[in-house]
């Protein structure tokens, strides 16, 4: 696999160098014909300059990159800029541009859109926020991913742009929808234990090796739910790790016999408005 990664340092950016202008030397490149996966970085001043021209250069090269078939739009740290403050567009129309992309990943969710939520191809899905709008999460459930096996979703606080509730997620676990998902991953959510209620007798989980609900405000409520479930106990894999179980329910699990990651365990603590997700800012 051919993988290259662009990226804009401060020494650019005071330079005024363009994302675009490197996607343009990258296309006219001969690493171009053979690239299969894309790497954006921070694209300079990506907390005021959104991702638009980006989408925009990318479809209008498409023709430069026949293989590319991974595609991570903002993979930058928290130095560069807050997760909550990258700045991202509508990406959907890069999926209309690459019919035969198979992972695409994308990090920030402010100003991001996914329009049209299609794509034939396309077994990896990823969303790493610290809070998804409900109409990006209601655009992939009435969206079309016939192929998608993995869907992972940071959902995140309502203070960093998580406006739904659990009715706008569940329709995600509606039998049918994803035929081909084998992972799933529901993440990162203040509403940690609503979601595990919701997912411990859903019919999805018969498809599904894998069920993440990491990095969120679980607690024994959502875990118990979770641990009576028969569903839950045929997964081969359960990631509940970053939570608020107590040391009695965390022993359970120990004796549950079950492949669980309970690892990163948070002092828990009975008021819920004092316990966060692990990635919000």
């Amino acid at each position: 696999m051919s993988e290259v990664k662009l990226t804009i340092d401060y020494d650019q950016y005071e330079e005024n160098v363009k994302m675009t202008e490197l996607l343009e030397q990258l296309a006219n490149s001969p690493e171009a014909a053979d690239m299969t996966s894309l790497i954006i970085g921070d694209w300079g001043g990506s907390y005021e300059n959104d991702s638009s021209d980006i989408v925009e250069a990318l479809v209008r090269l498409n023709g430069r990159f026949p293989k590319l078939r991974k595609l991570f739009i903002g993979d930058m740290g928290f130095e560069e800029c807050e997760v909550s403050w990258i700045m991202q567009s509508n990406i959907g129309p890069v999926l209309a541009a690459y019919p035969e992309l198979t992972s695409l990943t994308i990090k920030g969710s402010s100003g991001l859109a996914l329009d049209p939520a299609r794509h034939e191809k396309l077994e990896e899905l990823v969303i790493i926020c610290g809070g998804l709008g409900s109409d990006v999460i209601t655009s992939i459930s009435n969206g079309s991913f016939p192929q998608l096996n993995k869907l992972e979703l940071y959902l995140g606080v309502d203070n960093y742009g998580f406006d739904g509730s659990l009715d706008t997620i569940l329709p995600l676990i509606e039998p049918g929808k994803f035929p081909k998902l084998t992972y799933l991953g529901l993440k990162d959510s203040e509403l940690q234990d609503e979601i595990a209620i919701a997912v411990a007798e859903a019919p999805i989980l018969d498809q599904l090796h894998t069920l993440d609900l990491s990095m969120g405000t679980l607690s024994d409520k959502g875990a118990e739910a979770l641990l009576q479930s028969d569903k839950v106990k045929k997964l081969q894999h359960l990631d509940l790790s970053y939570h608020f179980m107590s040391d009695k329910m965390m022993l359970k699990w120990k004796q549950s016999g079950l492949n669980v990651n309970t690892s990163d365990q948070q002092e828990a603590d009975d008021d819920e408005d004092y316990r966060f997700p692990a990635l919000t800012e």
